[in-house]
């Protein structure tokens, strides 16, 4: 029953994502079709409950990667949608309690990256509290696929910021195409 919910939930997502009312053929790239299958992939195991808020945010890195702020926009709203949809019947009373506290703050920082369109710096800065949200949400409850967590050294002054990552290259967000492959991986999430 959970899969044909969570299956239902990401094809109402993906039909809301084709007709954003752009008459624009945006081609697939190997990112998006990674997101795809571990979203499509769901099943009654641990982690499945966190597999379209996963999605939208690697949607997300995605497009910081390619200094997009528009589908960061997109993402950052399609995030918002996920973490509203995300059903805590399964979570025991402490994961309950932590999922809400991750959950105010990621949804406060997805609601600001997706009402900055053409603020992409902005963007970005909430891209890096909302990657330490998601990365205890992994934590918290698993992610049914195996995740990459980066480090970039440089940004912010050089205080750095974590990402999570479904592929292990370094793809990096917060520099993006200046400096696409600045950033080590640091851990490696199951």
């Amino acid at each position: 029953m959970k899969t044909l919910i969570y299956s239902s939930v990401f094809s109402l997502l993906f039909l809301a994502a084709c007709s954003n009312g752009s008459n624009k053929t945006k081609s697939t790239t190997s990112e998006d079709a990674t997101v795809t299958t571990a979203v499509a992939s769901g099943s009654s195991e641990k982690g499945t409950s966190t597999a379209a808020v996963l999605a939208s945010y690697l949607k997300l890195k995605n497009a910081f990667t390619n200094d997009n702020d528009k589908d960061a926009a997109a993402a950052g709203n399609e995030m918002v949608t996920a973490f509203a949809s995300f059903d805590k019947k399964s979570l025991t009373p402490e994961q309950d309690k932590a999922y809400t506290d991750i959950y105010d703050d990621a949804k406060e920082h997805a609601e600001h990256i997706g009402a900055n369109v053409g603020n992409i710096a902005h963007q970005r800065e909430h891209f890096d509290m909302l990657s330490k949200d998601m990365y205890d949400l992994v934590k918290l409850l698993g992610a049914n696929q195996s995740l990459y967590v980066d480090h970039c050294p440089m940004y912010n002054n050089n205080k750095g910021a974590i990402w999570l990552s479904e592929v292990k290259d370094i793809k990096n967000p917060y520099l993006g195409k200046a400096m696409p492959t600045c950033g080590t991986v640091k851990e490696e999430l199951k």
